[in-house]
C-alpha cells in the first residue's frame, strides 16, 4: 500500500519483513541508544522467528520517504492475538466477539515482549502524532480493525477525538547520584534498610557467589544456561517461551558492534554449579532488566538478581534510571517508584467507540489513583 501525504510532501508505505529496509537508512532516522531500537534487534527477531507471521506477529513496518529518502521508520505487527503486548486488551476482543464483530488483525507499533517507553516513530523530522491519519488510512483501505502504538513518550498535543489514551503503572528505580549501594540506602527508614540489607547478606549465607558478565565475556555456555532457565520460568506459568535460542544467540555473537556491547548476564552460583540468573540490556542512560530464571529456589536470590545488582550496576556505571519490567508491587519497598507509561489507540468499529473512550478514561483516573497510592509505599525517608 502507497498513500501519498500531499501535506507532508511524505509517501508512507508499508513492509513485511526489516530486509526490505537497508539498515543504514534506519540507522539514521533513529537517534535513540535505546538497545530494543536498533535494526539488529529487529533483525534477530525476524531471522529467528521469534516475531512471525506463524507467531501472530507479521512485520508490517511503516516507511515515510520524501524524495527516495527515508524520512521515518515506525516498527508495527500485524497481530492475531494479544500476547507479548503487555498493555492488555482482551476485553475489548472479548466483547467485540461477543458482538460477533471481528476484532483482529490489528495494527501495533510497539517492540514484540518488551514493554519500555521508547520511541516508535524513528524519525530526525516528524512527531508521533503526524503518523495518526496516515495510520488511519490505511487501517481503512486494508481490513485493518484498530491500531495501537504502546509504550509511547507522552503526546502533550490534543488528540483527536477517536485517538484514546491509555496509562499503565511500572516501577522504575533512578540515580540520585549515589556513590555506592549504603549511600542509596541510606534514605530509606531504619526498617527498610535492615531489612534490605538482611536480604543481600542471605544470598552469601546460602553459599551463593554472583558474577556478572558483560558483552564478549558471555560464552555459549552461560548463554545455552540462561536459555535454560528462561524456558523454565516460562514452563512453570504453563507457557512456551517467546523468544527461541537463535534469538539471544544473534544478539550476543552475531551483533557485539550494536547490541552485543549492551548486554548484562549476571549467574548465581552455589559453589558446585549455576543455579539462576538474570538477562539485561543497557544504553548510555538506562538499564533494562528482562528476563530471569533458575534451576533451583533460594531466598531472596530473586531480588539480588533482579533488582539489587542492578542497582549496584547503574550506581558503578553511573546510568540514570532501571526499568525491571512490568509489575510487581514488591519493587516499591526496594526503591523503585511508580511511574505513568502512555499508549494510544483507534477502533475502525464506530459503535464500539464510544466504550472504549469511557473505558479508557476510567483507567486513567485508576491509575493516577494507584501511582499515588503507590508513591506512599515507598521506603524513603520523609
Amino acid at each position: 500500500m502507497l498513500s501519498s501525504l500531499a501535506e507532508l510532501n511524505l509517501n508512507i508505505s508499508f513492509i513485511d519483513n526489516i530486509n526490505q529496509i537497508n539498515k543504514l537508512d534506519w540507522q539514521q532516522v533513529n537517534t535513540s541508544p535505546c538497545p530494543f531500537l536498533q535494526y539488529d534487534y529487529f533483525e534477530a527477531l525476524e531471522n529467528s522467528q521469534s516475531a512471525s507471521a506463524k507467531q501472530g506477529w507479521q512485520a508490517h513496518h511503516l516507511v515515510a520517504t520524501t524524495t527516495n529518502k527515508v524520512t521515518a521508520v515506525m516498527p508495527m505487527y500485524l497481530k492475531s492475538h494479544s500476547w507479548g503486548e503487555y498493555v492488555f486488551d482482551w476485553d475489548w476482543a472479548e466483547a467485540f466477539k461477543r458482538h460477533k464483530v471481528d476484532y483482529y488483525p490489528k495494527l501495533v507499533a510497539t517492540v514484540p515482549f518488551t514493554p519500555v517507553t521508547s520511541n516508535k516513530l524513528l524519525s530526525t523530522e516528524l512527531q508521533l502524532d503526524k503518523m495518526f491519519s496516515p495510520l488511519i488510512e490505511h487501517c481503512q483501505e486494508e481490513n485493518i480493525n484498530s491500531w495501537h502504538l504502546l509504550y509511547c513518550h507522552q503526546i502533550e498535543t490534543k488528540l483527536p477525538k477517536d485517538v484514546y489514551e491509555r496509562n499503565t503503572v511500572q516501577f522504575h528505580w533512578f540515580n540520585r547520584n549515589y556513590e555506592n549501594f549504603d549511600h542509596f540506602l541510606d534514605n530509606f527508614t531504619s526498617r527498610k534498610r535492615k531489612n534490605t540489607r538482611k536480604e543481600r547478606l542471605s544470598i552469601a549465607q546460602q553459599g551463593l557467589t554472583v558474577r556478572r558478565l558483560m558483552s564478549d565475556e558471555i560464552t555459549e555456555q552461560d548463554l545455552k544456561f540462561f536459555y535454560l532457565t528462561y524456558q523454565i520460568t516460562y514452563l512453570r506459568r504453563g507457557h512456551q517461551p517467546h523468544l527461541n535460542y537463535q534469538f539471544f544467540s544473534q544478539l550476543v555473537f552475531n551483533n557485539h558492534e550494536t547490541n552485543g556491547n549492551n548486554i548484562l548476564l549476571i549467574i548465581a552460583n552455589n559453589s558446585y554449579e549455576d543455579v539462576a540468573c538474570s538477562l539485561f540490556f543497557y544504553d548510555d542512560k538506562q538499564l533494562y532488566g528482562r528476563y530471569w530464571g533458575c534451576t533451583e529456589q533460594y531466598n531472596n536470590l530473586h531480588f539480588e538478581l533482579c533488582y539489587y545488582q542492578g542497582i549496584e550496576f547503574c550506581i558503578k556505571n553511573k546510568l540514570q534510571r532501571f526499568n525491571p519490567g512490568t509489575q510487581g508491587e514488591h519493587k516499591i519497598q526496594r526503591g523503585f517508584e511508580p511511574v505513568l507509561t502512555y499508549s494510544y489507540h483507534w477502533i475502525k468499529h464506530t459503535p464500539f467507540r464510544e466504550a472504549v473512550k469511557n473505558f479508557c478514561l476510567e483507567e486513567q483516573r485508576s491509575m493516577l489513583m494507584y501511582q499515588q497510592q503507590c508513591q506512599k509505599l515507598l521506603p524513603f525517608k520523609q
